[in-house]
């Protein structure tokens, strides 16, 4: 009977809580706004921020007063040459000069006829030494100088370099014949000259150059035997010599005799082939 009445009031008490329309909660609820506070201290600069953005072109400001000159500078390169002027206006006649003394043209004219005379025989006294003490031999184109040193033809034609010339070349008929009375008159029989067999053609046939390594053109003064030679020399016999008949002929060029030396003539501007050339031969 007393656990009814227990449970009949807890039911009572339950249905009320239900039934109430308010909720009991352990939360506050703000109250109503107060007033203003004080305004506080200044606080601390921050940090400082990132640039932001460009702004927009200003206004171009006013023209600034003219500065002070400035160092001179370096030298720029010459330029091009301009054109030609117009030819100027003609200047004033100058004036009269003073009357000259008299001439006296006969003294003069002795004077140069006796250097004519003086010219004529220093002329024959170079003459005399180169055709006789020296015994050169002289053509248009050089002189011609018999050395009578027996040397191999290797050793004969240096010895001609260093006297400022080279071995002889008759490259003409006349002067082939001048070498040959040369040889002749010194009472030799043969001589080296600048002619040598050079190399061998594909058919086995040799060609000769000069002393001056052009080629042997329009003249040789082989004899007919020395002509069939001449194609195919043996190889110690490549050399050739001057004989005083003035046929040309092999000789082996370890051989030892006399050789002819030529000393070509300098040209002058205007003045031929004549007087001047390297100077005596040595």
């Amino acid at each position: 009977m007393m656990g009814l009445l227990v449970l009949c009031l807890f039911a009572a008490v339950f249905n009320y809580i239900s039934a109430s329309t308010e909720v009991c909660t352990n939360s506050l609820l703000p109250g109503a706004k107060g007033d203003q506070g004080e305004i506080g201290e200044e606080g601390d600069q921050g940090k400082l921020g990132k640039n932001g953005p460009p702004g927009l072109p200003g206004v171009p400001g006013e023209t600034g007063l003219e500065g002070e000159v400035g160092h001179t500078g370096k030298m720029g390169r010459i330029g091009d040459k301009g054109d030609k002027g117009d030819t100027g206006l003609e200047g004033p006649s100058g004036l009269k000069g003073k009357p000259g003394t008299t001439c006296d043209c006969g003294r003069y004219r002795k004077v140069v006829g006796q250097l004519d005379v003086n010219v004529g025989k220093l002329r024959n006294a170079v003459k005399f030494v180169k055709n006789v003490i020296l015994g050169l031999k002289e053509t248009e184109e050089g002189y011609y100088l018999l050395v009578k040193e027996p040397k191999r033809f290797r050793e004969a034609s240096m010895n001609c370099k260093l006297r400022g010339g080279t071995l002889a070349m008759p490259k003409t008929s006349n002067t082939n014949r001048l070498m040959a009375d040369y040889v002749s008159q010194a009472g030799l029989t043969r001589v080296y000259i600048g002619v040598q067999a050079q190399s061998r053609d594909t058919d086995g046939a040799s060609s000769y150059v000069y002393a001056d390594s052009s080629p042997l053109q329009g003249f040789a003064a082989w004899s007919q035997e020395e002509e069939l030679n001449s194609r195919s020399p043996s190889t110690n016999s490549s050399c050739v010599e001057l004989l005083s008949t003035g046929t040309w002929g092999h000789v082996e060029c370890e051989a030892t005799m006399f050789f002819i030396c030529e000393f070509p003539k300098s040209r002058r501007r205007g003045g031929g082939a004549g007087g001047g050339g390297r100077g005596i031969p040595a």
